[in-house]
């Protein structure tokens, strides 16, 4: 419909994703408490093991075992990255939730060169068969993305685990050329396609300050965005300006 709105049963915007129940090689999981106070749910079978982002775990069964490792790199040392992973082995049940109130979601990888870019905080938990590196951005993005110099970068096989800050809603970046897709550089989670950083046109540097807005995340497809309902650096800022003397 050209100069409005589509017409209904014809929208393909940005959407929430669903709860979700799955299967994988070892076990199975659920997502419940949708979207802002999520929680997984994750069966595993004898001697399957879990990556797991230390300090997620609300509960397991007896029967789980857990080994803490710490390994130190620069890279690690210079993000300010957890040096330490603890790994979950079954049999037994394991529940995992966000670091704050916020939502989780899993992306499936399939290995050769399916690699998804992670925000900094946005790992929860993976299966054994996901590698993870720290790969540098440019200057420019590391100072104004939002996600810093080093970037999670997500590969092999298997699942994984994102956390947010609010709920998760995924873009499914399938653009035609010369298409592009707009996200506030404080909103990524994981994403699997190019971006550009880019200042928004609108008045001024007066008007982009007193608006909050400014930088932004340009996208190009084929790929897909995942992003947070909640700004984390905005709502520090607002507690901070909020908070009882």
């Amino acid at each position: 419909m050209p100069g409005g709105a589509p017409p209904q049963g014809q929208f393909t915007g940005a959407s929430a994703t669903v709860d979700d129940v799955g299967t994988f090689n070892g076990g199975s999981y659920r997502i419940s408490h949708r979207d802002s106070n999520s929680i997984v749910t994750i069966q595993l079978a004898v001697g399957c093991p879990l990556i797991v982002k230390p300090g997620a775990m609300i509960a397991m069964s007896p029967t789980m075992t857990l080994k803490g490792a710490v390994k130190f790199t620069l890279k690690k040392f210079v993000t300010g990255r957890e040096m330490s992973t603890s790994t979950f082995t079954g049999p037994g049940e394991l529940l995992l939730a966000p670091t704050t109130f916020g939502d989780i979601t899993n992306i499936r990888l399939t290995g050769g060169t399916d690699v998804w870019s992670l925000g900094k905080d946005a790992f929860l938990a993976c299966t054994s068969g996901v590698t993870k590196d720290y790969k540098a951005q440019s200057i420019s993005k590391a100072m104004f993305s939002g996600e810093g110099l080093f970037v999670y970068k997500m590969g092999g096989t298997g699942i994984l685990w994102i956390q947010s800050m609010g709920a998760i809603i995924r873009k499914d970046a399938q653009l035609r050329e010369g298409e592009k897709y707009i996200i506030d550089n404080g909103h990524l989670v994981a994403w699997n396609c190019k971006y550009v950083l880019e200042r928004i046109a609108s008045g001024g540097i007066i008007s982009n300050l007193s608006a909050g807005e400014g930088l932004v995340c340009k996208f190009s497809g084929p790929g897909t965005v995942f992003m947070q309902t909640r700004n984390p650096v905005a709502f520090a800022q607002y507690m901070a300006g909020n908070a009882v003397a």
